[in-house]
């Protein structure tokens, strides 16, 4: 085997194992940068809703309260809550796998009663209140869910709705009843936005990010290779192959060759020179035999 073909099989292995070390860590690397990635996403998403309930609130609430419309028929828009779900689930639009849910102890409406995983996260919000975002996963039937949790505190605004069924729209109490939604006291913790996300979106972030760097890495390792043997052909091989080649004709007797040329101090050159050096010596010793 020639030695610009084992160096290359050394060059093979180095980077190889290289490439495998680099993937073996890369990969947790790039799954959990994929999770903050969707984490950072999901906390601008219930941001965004807590936005969109406060203006709700603030803004839209005291206008469409006093419309004779609400006065004879329940106005589902001048809720805080059906804000936010409503905002968001055009949202999902762009973003598809994000769902979105303000799960309530004792709501008004039984469609966002928590479930009892989501139960278990608002009574968590309520023993430690001084947390204000939990992070988890969960098993499905669809497999592993990512979620993000914040909690949802009662305001005066909540109260006009969820004091006592008297003080309530006459509306609403007549769409819902007086049986859900009331007793609600100020600052009391009872709901949690949720923002559930599929394992799958991360973990495809990560092996996009996973096949995109191997492809880099894999593309630097050859072009690595191919200029570290370019240099070595032409700092190495090259200068070899002329003193084989000058080796090999003095060898057959043709000992007037002129002298290699000697460029630089390195290994190669001490390599040239020691070859000049032996081959003057031998000229001058077939001179002093020829004579």
């Amino acid at each position: 085997m020639k030695l610009l073909a084992k160096f290359n099989l050394l060059l093979i292995l180095v980077f190889g194992l290289g490439l495998v070390l680099i993937a073996m860590n890369a990969r947790s690397f790039l799954l959990e940068d994929a999770k903050k990635t969707v984490l950072q996403q999901a906390e601008l998403m219930a941001a965004s809703s807590k936005a969109t309930r406060d203006y709700t609130d603030e803004e839209i609430s005291p206008i469409l309260e006093n419309t004779p419309e609400h006065k004879n028929e329940f106005l589902p828009q001048t809720i805080p809550f059906y804000a936010a779900t409503v905002t968001f689930n055009r949202l999902r639009k762009t973003f598809p796998d994000y769902t979105y849910k303000e799960a309530t102890l004792n709501p008004t409406n039984l469609v966002d009663r928590a479930a009892d995983w989501e139960a278990d996260i608002i009574n968590h919000f309520r023993n430690n209140p001084s947390d204000k975002q939990v992070v988890g996963e969960r098993d499905t039937a669809v497999g592993q869910t990512l979620y993000l949790a914040r909690p949802i505190a009662v305001e005066n605004g909540c109260l006009t709705c969820h004091s006592q069924p008297s003080a309530a729209p006459k509306a609403m109490v007549k769409r819902y009843g007086t049986q859900n939604g009331f007793g609600w006291q100020i600052n009391e913790i009872v709901a949690a936005q949720i923002i559930s996300i599929p394992m799958s979106v991360p973990v495809k972030l990560a092996n996009d990010g996973f096949r995109n760097l191997l492809i880099s890495l894999g593309t630097i390792f050859f072009a690595a290779i191919v200029l570290i043997d370019i240099g070595m052909y032409l700092i190495v091989i090259q200068p070899l192959r002329k003193v084989s080649r000058s080796a090999d004709r003095i060898s057959t007797g043709d000992i007037d060759l002129p002298p290699l040329p000697v460029r630089g101090n390195d290994e190669i050159a001490q390599v040239t020179t020691s070859f000049n050096r032996m081959h003057t010596s031998l000229k001058k010793a077939m001179e002093m035999l020829n004579n």
